[in-house]
């Protein structure tokens, strides 16, 4: 079938539905939660695992589903991902109890994981370099979109048609990608070869990155140090594993050969590691110490992704024309001086004066996002797009795992177990500032990686 450029259209608009899907899902529940706990008795640990779990198999699963989708078919695999959000959808939304809506929502998690592996490798097959940047500059707008439109429509949905609703919104878009794929997708040109499918591979890292999530996210508990240690114990075993395979699940070579892939990919782990944090941070700073309620807060936040949503459609199409690598570097710069304005944080500082701050990291990123998703893509060849599209899906998952880790772990280091009461206030303080100094030289560093990987061929 020949890509048309009604084809490309429809496909756009359903990858951007998906990537549409994912961050308003992920957004919306953390509103719901108290309404969720409160219907399913559902304590604050047990609710965590409904957000937990989507995310630790989408993990795990992501790097197998981008090597499967290389070997399979691209279009077979985001249809079954869409299918199984969809199904999931369906049964979180009549969920009677806790365990089922974990289950689901650990289920979804894997259909989420075939979906954020195939995607960016579909768009990048079917739109040119000309054209590239400008549709994952939409495909990564729709990202920001949903984040930015979550919590006002999350928690509409919530106290007008309860929680349930906001699962059962989804159904129709689902339905709507799944028609448009079939019907618009071509065929992948693959010759099914499941025969060489590093199964050892497969399953040493998807234990390495169970064990590294779930033990750096509860950091420094005993088990947890015991957990991440031995994450990174799998990980080499897992590089030596690779390195040894005739059909590796993760072609390391790519890290060695194509400095382009190596260095994008790490300057977006570092991106993400020093910014995913902010939120986290600014929501407790807000409501404990300056006393907002969690609407005000919301308010305030939502600055940032609607810039990143702004930005990163423009600079999509800019890096059709300008060297990515001048594009992110220049973002990443930008988010420097946004974080380096919050070490500044006080217990008095304006409201307006994190707004701007986080305008700029907003601006930054949005500017940086496109660009070296643009760079990752184009620096494959297309047998090679799933699995560069599910390297940088980990590289963003282990990112924001590392971020929100070291952010928990420095807050519990200076105030410990207890809330966050006017008697720790000053310890808190001191903690938040350690940890935007911490983000501001590791993105610092980010700006020389970012440059590091050389010119694009072309």
């Amino acid at each position: 079938m020949k890509i048309t450029k009604k084809s490309k259209t429809m496909m756009l608009y359903a990858v951007g539905f998906t990537s549409f899907i994912s961050s308003f899902l992920s957004s919306a529940i953390n509103i719901a939660l108290p309404a969720i706990g409160t219907e399913l008795s559902m304590n604050a640990v047990k609710l965590s695992w409904t957000i937990m779990s989507y995310l630790l198999t989408s993990a795990i699963f992501l790097v197998p589903f981008g090597k499967l989708s290389d070997l399979l078919g691209r279009k077979r695999i985001f249809i079954w991902g869409n299918i199984i959000i969809l199904t999931t959808s369906l049964f979180c939304g009549i969920s009677d109890s806790g365990s089922l809506l974990v289950i689901m929502r650990a289920i979804q998690g894997v259909g989420g994981a075939m979906i954020y592996a195939t995607s960016l490798a579909i768009l990048t097959n079917i739109f040119p370099q000309g054209e590239r940047g400008k549709a994952l500059g939409i495909s990564t707008a729709a990202v920001y979109l949903g984040l930015s439109i979550a919590p006002v429509i999350g928690g509409f949905l919530t106290q007008s048609l309860g929680w349930r609703s906001i699962f059962f919104i989804l159904i129709p878009f689902e339905l709507t990608v799944i028609f448009l794929t079939v019907i618009f997708l071509p065929a992948d040109n693959i010759k099914t070869k499941l025969a060489g499918f590093d199964v050892k591979g497969s399953f040493v890292y998807m234990i390495a990155i169970s064990a590294f999530i779930t033990g750096f996210s509860q950091l420094p508990e005993q088990h947890a140090i015991i957990l991440t240690s031995l994450s990174i114990i799998l990980l080499f075993i897992f590089i030596y594993i690779e390195l040894h395979h005739k059909f590796p699940v993760m072609d390391l070579s790519l890290f060695k050969i194509n400095r382009i892939f190596a260095f994008a990919n790490l300057s977006a782990f570092i991106n993400y590691a020093t910014t995913a944090a902010i939120s986290f941070i600014l929501s407790l700073y807000l409501q404990y110490i300056k006393g907002m309620s969690p609407a005000e807060t919301g308010i305030l936040l939502i600055s940032q992704p609607v810039l990143m949503t702004i930005f990163s459609t423009f600079s999509g199409r800019w890096s059709d024309k300008i060297d990515p690598r001048v594009l992110s570097t220049i973002g990443m710069s930008i988010t420097v001086i946004g974080l380096v304005m919050l070490t500044l944080i006080a217990e008095s500082t304006s409201n307006i004066f994190i707004g701007v701050s986080l305008a700029i990291m907003g601006s930054g990123f949005g500017l940086f996002s496109s660009p070296n998703t643009n760079s990752v893509m184009g620096s494959v060849s297309k047998q090679q797009t799933g699995i560069a599209s599910a390297t940088l899906g980990s590289m963003r998952l282990t990112g924001q795992m590392m971020s929100l880790g070291v952010a928990t772990l420095i807050i519990h280091l200076f105030i410990g177990d207890g809330d966050i009461v006017p008697s720790r206030h000053p310890l808190f303080m001191r903690s938040v500032k350690l940890l935007f100094i911490i983000f501001s030289v590791l993105c610092f560093s980010g700006i020389f990686v970012s440059w590091a990987r050389g010119r694009r061929n072309g």
